[in-house]
């Protein structure tokens, strides 16, 4: 009953005051281990795979048809993967595979914990903002931010985009989340619905995880940030999917 709980159950709503992504390219053979063998990376160019370090101010989030006060405001950090998952009718989703996530509430911990598969830690996290100024703060998670939302940004050098509208496809959020659940070989498909998302390019003027140094790849680099603002979020119930492992 436990880990049947852990499949998203119901829908989730909350409301976004503000998320700033921050896009890592990492050479594609560095990232594949990463992955369970349900998933693929979604590639640019074929030779960069992407880590996004998403950072959301969220408020009001409870189960979906509940009145606001039913909700829980805080901060999360989200680790994720770009990949693509393809269904047993052929079809091909693009999404996001989850490494951690982090929140500054323990009470998010829990609650994550019971109805995700999304490794829910609690950790020291301040999201700050003054102006166009933005930054990140963890000492916990040696996780550190800043960044600034001026009228003309400029992508961070050595990124792999030659344009902002390159570098938005891989900005999130994508319409699907997956989780791997090995011993029953199914994957658990959330689908994400938002409307007017107009991510806001902005420029990284410092970044540095402590997770993503973890993951000891070589050769990343920096290659966008993005920030909205007020944005109202759901999440739909999680569908679970069998998967086999095709011939080769």
């Amino acid at each position: 009953m436990f880990d049947l709980l852990k499949n998203h159950p119901f829908a989730v709503e909350a409301f976004f005051k503000k998320s700033l992504v921050i896009t890592i390219a990492v050479p594609k053979d560095e990232l594949i281990r990463f992955l369970p063998p349900c998933l693929t990376l979604d590639v640019f160019n074929d030779r960069w795979a992407f880590l996004a370090v998403a950072v959301v101010q969220t408020e009001s989030l409870r189960p979906k048809g509940l009145p606001r006060f039913f909700g829980n405001d805080f901060i999360l950090t989200g680790y994720r993967i770009f990949t693509r998952f393809t269904m047993p009718d052929g079809r091909r989703l693009r999404g996001l595979y989850i490494l951690r996530s982090e929140t500054n509430l323990k009470k998010m911990e829990i609650l994550g914990s019971i109805f995700t598969r999304y490794r829910y830690q609690t950790t020291d996290i301040v999201f700050s903002q003054e102006g166009n100024a933005l930054t990140v703060h963890s000492e916990s998670s040696a996780l550190h931010i800043s960044a600034n939302a001026v009228s003309v940004a400029k992508l961070p050098e050595g990124s792999p985009f030659s344009s902002w509208k390159e570098a938005r496809r891989f900005a999130g959020p994508l319409p699907f989340t997956f989780s791997w659940i090995p011993d029953q070989r199914k994957v658990l498909v959330i689908e994400g619905v938002r409307e007017d998302w107009e991510p806001i390019p902005v420029e990284v003027d410092a970044f540095h995880s402590g997770v993503i140094d973890q993951l000891g790849c070589n050769d990343m680099v920096v290659a966008s940030g993005f920030l909205v603002r007020d944005i109202p979020y759901y999440w739909k119930k999680g569908k679970l999917v069998p998967w086999e492992q095709k011939e080769k």
